[in-house]
């Protein structure tokens, strides 16, 4: 119960890697707020698990790209619970398209619910953990795309390496206030986001090619959120902790080698 008596608001919370870590976080003790845009339906269902578990949960529907709408989320999650002690921002939106031939409204939409949505959310929950004065944790899920320039990802890419770069400047300007920031670099996860992209042949067979011979799940990053943001991580902030089964690594230099 390393989150006994806090409150946490999640981000992209009704699917995937939002609603693994807010099940997680009040397996933990934690009341949640869930905030989704368009999945309210998945987010009731996440609703009644967090009640079953003893828990109070609250469903906060806000576009991200909208800086009063986060505000807001923030502002209902404090009157609700009383206080906010752990954010997470994962929300994310992501068109794949080479830039040369980039349909710029899906390009745009990409920034501003990676960048601007993931900014907007540190800074009102920041606010609010400085006004309470007791400190408070946030992490930021990013992704390998902040490094590794994957092509026909170009604005989810910059928007990535925008947020790593955003985490780690929130870092040291709230470490006197005891508010750690760090980041969380997820590789390629079993999502329903990433039915947007492939077949379920392609996602088969690609993620056999992977250097750990399969993808991550949503409960493998949650559990590494969760640990980032528990008590145990009093002394890590400003950090990236990859976990992408070595996707990051130079894994084609195994074919390379006749290894694969």
């Amino acid at each position: 119960m390393k989150f006994a008596g806090k409150s946490a608001l999640v981000t992209g919370a009704s699917l995937g890697i939002g609603r693994a870590t807010a099940l997680n976080l009040a397996r933990q003790g934690a009341n949640v707020a869930i905030n989704f845009r368009s999945h309210r339906e998945a987010a009731e269902s996440l609703k009644a698990e967090i009640e079953a578990l003893g828990r109070r949960a609250l469903l906060v529907q806000a576009d991200v790209s909208e800086q009063a709408a986060v505000e807001g989320i923030v502002a209902e999650t404090v009157k609700t619970f009383g206080s906010l002690d752990v954010f997470v921002s994962n929300a994310v939106y992501s068109d794949r398209e080479l830039m040369i031939d980039a349909e710029m409204t899906g390009f745009k939409r990409t920034i501003d619910v990676t960048m601007w949505g993931a900014f907007f959310g540190v800074r009102a929950s920041a606010q609010q953990m400085v006004k309470q004065g007791r400190g408070g944790s946030i992490v930021v899920v990013s992704s390998p795309h902040a490094v590794l320039a994957i092509p026909t990802a170009m604005a989810y890419n910059m928007s990535k390496a925008a947020i790593d770069h955003m985490a780690r400047t929130a870092a040291i300007e709230l470490a006197p206030h005891r508010v750690r920031v760090n980041i969380v670099h997820p590789g390629w996860i079993d999502t329903p986001g990433e039915r947007k992209f492939f077949s379920e042949d392609q996602i088969s067979q690609g993620a056999q090619k992977l250097p750990w011979g399969r993808m991550g799940t949503p409960e493998e990053i949650a559990g590494a959120i969760t640990f980032v943001l528990s008590p145990e991580c009093d002394y890590m902030t400003g950090s990236t902790l990859t976990i992408d089964g070595g996707v990051s690594l130079p894994w084609w230099s195994n074919r390379a080698s006749g290894e694969m």
